[in-house]
């Protein structure tokens, strides 16, 4: 069962009608994260000795040794799909799960922090370095690569404490992902492709996607492939959010010197790339369409909004429950689906998350209305909460009143956690071993 919670989150819908949608909306989540379950999205692509690909076949029985190395909240289970199919001489991942581990001898399994790194993991960085400079020409290298992976490959120029107050500058900023890991690229030794011009083998990477497009050079900040961003880019992110004032002093040494050459840039020559070969195995469109499929066996009509919704999660929550409850009036029994992932510009002091903020920020338009909206974190960790999203319907707000809570105040606040929690209408899955941004599910009832 992927939610903790599941009988209290039904059982709080305050009719039979509403009862029975939220059960319909938890299948069809948990069939969307049974689509990119990462061990099953790594196997699908191992046939014998081959890696399949498409139209790309790789033989895997043309090199001598095989080595794996991974990083972020899908390692896990990533690498040991890979380890149940190959003969692995020497491994070590970096995950962010501390319950579990990859079960191999050859496979080291290291525990790093996340979202903002410790000195821990830049030690762990340094072990899976050594297995990189290890592998030799006729040796293949896997690395497999998720969300969570910038946090947990952690190798910077400048010292953890300063490259922590710089992130979480960022993240509070409402910056987004592409921009954050520009700039995690440019203050680190092994990110932006930095990896692969440190490797002498040929390199596979599978990567399950966490970023809207699937632009292989964001997702963990690209360190196996081609760097197109420069430290120009770094220092025009800072200045659009106002924060290079505010950056210690080691960060602005190295962007500056980036600038005029001091420092090298990030790999740009494409031969450095040549024998690395780059696969999407598993993504949020991947997951929406299983979304898709289940609502259709569940009897629903369906509508996939998109697979690239971003922005300020307050705004997009309001603007996805307009558009539930003004979409064709007339049409029942319908479900709509969206992906993607916004941000929360972080004005208050409480707890929560993008998907917990953008339920929260529609629970005054949903009220008395036939649409129910959930929106689900699949990595099972929204914001800075143990939840993984919200739920709510017509009836949120009436009981919100009961309980004497101001759904505005606690969004002011971003302290959307507080208020579901209150509520019992938190999605709890823990931590789910994926990660391919949020999905929101919206159905409008007959």
């Amino acid at each position: 069962m992927l939610f903790k919670n599941q009988l209290q989150i039904i059982n709080n819908g305050q009719t039979p009608e509403l009862k029975k949608i939220r059960k319909d909306i938890l299948e069809i989540l948990s069939n969307s994260y049974d689509s990119v379950d990462p061990y099953n999205a790594v196997k699908n692509h191992i046939i014998d000795e081959k890696i399949v690909f498409d139209s790309k076949t790789i033989d895997i029985s043309n090199f001598e040794n095989i080595y794996l190395i991974g990083f972020g909240k899908a390692s896990i289970g990533m690498a040991q799909a890979l380890s149940n199919s190959l003969n692995i001489k020497k491994g070590a991942i970096i995950t962010n799960d501390s319950k579990n581990k990859v079960e191999n001898i050859n496979i080291i399994t290291y525990v790093g922090n996340h979202p903002l790194p410790t000195q821990n993991n830049v030690n762990n960085t340094e072990e899976i370095l050594e297995i990189v400079k290890k592998c030799k020409k006729n040796d293949i290298l896997f690395v497999m690569i998720s969300g969570g992976g910038s946090s947990l490959l952690c190798l910077p120029k400048v010292n953890i404490n300063d490259m922590n107050k710089t992130t979480d500058l960022l993240l509070k900023s409402g910056a987004n992902i592409k921009e954050i890991n520009t700039i995690r690229k440019h203050l680190s030794y092994i990110k932006g492709g930095q990896l692969t011009a440190q490797a002498r083998c040929t390199i596979i990477s599978f990567i399950i996607s966490d970023i809207i497009g699937d632009p292989i050079e964001f997702i963990a900040s690209g360190p196996t492939c081609q760097d197109s961003t420069t430290y120009l880019d770094s220092k025009n992110v800072f200045n659009k959010y106002k924060l290079w004032e505010k950056l210690p002093s080691s960060v602005k040494k190295v962007i500056d010197d980036g600038i005029i050459g001091k420092i090298p840039e990030t790999p740009k020559n494409k031969q450095i790339f040549k024998n690395t070969f780059n696969f999407i195995i598993a993504n949020n469109l991947i997951a929406c369409n299983a979304a898709k499929k289940k609502a259709e066996e569940l009897n629903y009509k369906t509508v996939l909004l998109t697979t690239s919704l971003n922005g300020e999660a307050k705004e997009m929550g309001k603007y996805l429950s307009e558009r539930a409850i003004n979409y064709l009036k007339n049409v029942k029994n319908i479900v709509f689906i969206s992906g993607g992932e916004t941000t929360v510009t972080i004005k208050g002091k409480g707890k929560g998350g993008r998907n917990q903020e953008m339920v929260l920020s529609s629970v005054e338009k949903l009220a008395g209305r036939d649409v129910v909206f959930s929106s689900f974190a699949t990595d099972g960790i929204d914001g800075n909460s143990i939840a993984a999203g919200a739920i709510a319907d017509a009836e949120t707000l009436k009981r919100a009143k009961a309980e004497n809570m101001n759904p505005q105040k606690f969004l002011d606040d971003n302290n959307s956690y507080e208020f579901f929690k209150n509520l019992k209408d938190l999605l709890i899955t823990n931590n789910t071993g994926t990660n391919v941004m949020d999905i929101q599910i919206l159905v409008k009832k007959g």
